[in-house]
C-alpha cells in the first residue's frame, strides 16, 4: 500500500465465536439457500472483518448514497480490478435473490447472492465456486453530521485446499483489502463529500475447532 495516500488504521485480534451467532452468520427466513456456502461448510479459521470510513459534507443522505450503490454496485466497485456482473435479476435495482459474479483477475472470481436488502444496507452470501464461505454486508448510517459507510464480513476459506493455497498467503489478504478499501474511497466520491479519519480496518481471527472440516 505504499502508493496509497488514504490513512489507514488496522486492528487485528484473536477472537472466539459468540454463543449467540452474529446476524451475518445466519440467514434471513424465506430465502433460497441452494448453492450457498455457510461458514460451517468452509475450512480453516473464520475471519470477521470490518472496513469503515466517515464521510463529511456529503451531498447525499445515508439512504440516498446506499440507494445509488444498490442501483449499480459498479459505481463504487474498483471496476478495473473488480466488477459486479449481474447473472440473475434485473439491472437498476437490487432485490433478494439477485445473483452476481464478482469478476477479478486470476482465481478470485466469486459468485454471490443477495439475501437481504434495506434502505441502508444489502447483504450477500457466497455461492458454490466462491473461494470463501460466508456473508458480507454493505451499509451506511448517520453519525451526527457525518455518514458512516461500512463493509462487514464473516467468512472462511471454502475448502481446505483454498485455505492452504490462498488464505495462508499474505497476497490473498492484501488483494481483498485493496478491493474493499477502494470501494470505500469510491463511495466517498459518489457521495460528493470528503473522507474524514481515513479507513479503519478491524480483523478478528476465530479458530473453529468444534466445527467439522
Amino acid at each position: 500500500y505504499m502508493w496509497r495516500t488514504t490513512p489507514m488504521r488496522r486492528h487485528e485480534a484473536v477472537g472466539s465465536l459468540p454463543t449467540a451467532l452474529p446476524r451475518l452468520l445466519t440467514y434471513p427466513e424465506g430465502i433460497g439457500l441452494e448453492e450457498t456456502q455457510s461458514y460451517e461448510d468452509g475450512a480453516g479459521p473464520l475471519f470477521h472483518r470490518v472496513y469503515r470510513t466517515h464521510i463529511r459534507d456529503s451531498a447525499l443522505s445515508a439512504e440516498e448514497l446506499m440507494d445509488s450503490v444498490q442501483r449499480d454496485p459498479n459505481r463504487t466497485s474498483p471496476t478495473k480490478f473488480a466488477r459486479f456482473q449481474l447473472t440473475e435479476g434485473r439491472s437498476g435495482s437490487l432485490r433478494v435473490g439477485d445473483e452476481f459474479v464478482v469478476r477479478m483477475p486470476g482465481p478470485w472470481d466469486g459468485p454471490v447472492r443477495v439475501i437481504d436488502v434495506t434502505r441502508r444496507s444489502f447483504r450477500l452470501a457466497t455461492l458454490s465456486g466462491h473461494l470463501e464461505a460466508g456473508q458480507i454486508e454493505f451499509r451506511s448510517r448517520d453519525d451526527g453530521k457525518l455518514i458512516v459507510f461500512e463493509i462487514e464480513s464473516w467468512a472462511r476459506s471454502s475448502t481446505r485446499l483454498v485455505n492452504l493455497l490462498y488464505h495462508r498467503l499474505r497476497m490473498a489478504k492484501e488483494v481483498q483489502a485493496h478491493m474493499w478499501i477502494s470501494f470505500l474511497e469510491r463511495a466517498v466520491d459518489l457521495s460528493g463529500g470528503r473522507m474524514t479519519g481515513g479507513v479503519e480496518i478491524e480483523t478478528e481471527r476465530i479458530e473453529l475447532e468444534s466445527v467439522s472440516e
